[in-house]
């Protein structure tokens, strides 16, 4: 198996063939979730740290789960009402977090950048569960499990990526995985929600719905960020809805078997039909969430394995 990362901050330093070995054994993990006993020894010993600086119910919940189910001991530890919000740095809440010896840190924090600066100045592995606008590199591995298993491969798809673009980490991270694997990428959005240099990123852009989304493969809804616009991005909802949100009939352009999914959480009625999100024929909603887990283990695994060969060959034994 090929992964050399000593940490997972992006999709941007990971190889292809990296994805393909975090993939491989994600699907290990979903075959193992789906038993009666759902454990592992994998990270038994290891110490694992949740922070998150940003709310994300369902991320933090799918580490720690991943976490438990790998044997490790899980702490998670509030942000909200941390020495941060008295004003400590967060060198020094790095230097604290070295003295306690963890292995495994997993960060979510609102500004760009911040959690690859932990990742300096602490002495373990360092996940990124969302940083700024910069990337949600777990989520865009969970995507491409749920494409993959879906549609029975990663390579030369049509996949079309809805909505605020601009604001989105999980597109950037999407955008740049995709790519990694050879897919064609359409992003599709009112002009005042595509980042600036669009025109770099190697993908198709569309302002119509309907024209981006013929005869593609996968459609990925993304969620409006309202609590990251500081402007009027859009005239309303109602106007947003009617343009750039998923229904029915703007899901018949794509391809019959095209799957719908969306990163969660959802804005029925905004970004996408209640209905249509249900629709166990075409949505992947769920398998996202459910990939998530799965994932998650994935990458903690293979970090710790990387982890333990590094400490090791220092000839200390973990």
């Amino acid at each position: 198996m090929t992964f050399t990362q000593k940490h997972l901050l992006g999709i941007e330093p990971l190889h292809p063939s990296e994805i393909t070995t975090l993939l491989d054994l994600a699907d290990q993990y979903v075959d193992l979730n789906r038993r009666d006993v759902k454990r592992s020894d994998a990270l038994a010993g290891l110490t694992q740290i949740n922070m998150f600086f940003e709310n994300s119910t369902r991320t933090q919940a799918s580490f720690e789960l991943a976490g438990k189910r790998l044997g490790a001991d899980v702490m998670n530890m509030s942000m909200q009402a941390s020495s941060i919000k008295k004003g400590e740095t967060l060198i020094d809440t790095a230097m604290t977090l070295n003295a306690m010896h963890p292995d495994l840190l997993v960060v979510r924090h609102p500004h760009s950048g911040a959690v690859d600066l932990l990742a300096q100045k602490v002495n373990c592995a360092v996940l990124n569960a969302g940083d700024g606008r910069h990337e949600h590199p777990t989520q865009a591995l969970l995507d491409a499990l749920t494409i993959r298993r879906a549609k029975g491969r990663l390579h030369r798809l049509s996949i079309a990526i809805c909505g605020d673009i601009a604001h989105s980490r999980v597109a950037r991270s999407n955008i740049m995985l995709l790519g990694k694997m050879e897919n064609r990428i359409r992003l599709i959005g009112p002009p005042t929600l595509m980042p600036a240099g669009i025109e770099h990123f190697g993908v198709e852009v569309f302002e119509d719905m309907r024209e981006g989304l013929k005869d593609v493969d996968v459609v990925m809804m993304l969620r409006l960020q309202k609590e990251r616009m500081d402007g009027g991005f859009i005239p309303s909802e109602r106007e947003y809805y009617h343009r750039y949100g998923l229904d029915a009939e703007k899901l018949g352009f794509a391809k019959p078997d095209a799957i719908v999914m969306h990163p969660g959480p959802m804005n029925r009625g905004v970004e996408i039909d209640g209905t249509l999100a249900d629709d166990i024929n075409r949505s992947v909603i769920q398998e996202q969430v459910e990939m998530g887990v799965a994932v998650r283990m994935a990458a903690m695994d293979l970090l710790a394995r990387n982890l333990r060969t590094r400490v090791e060959g220092q000839g200390v034994y973990v």
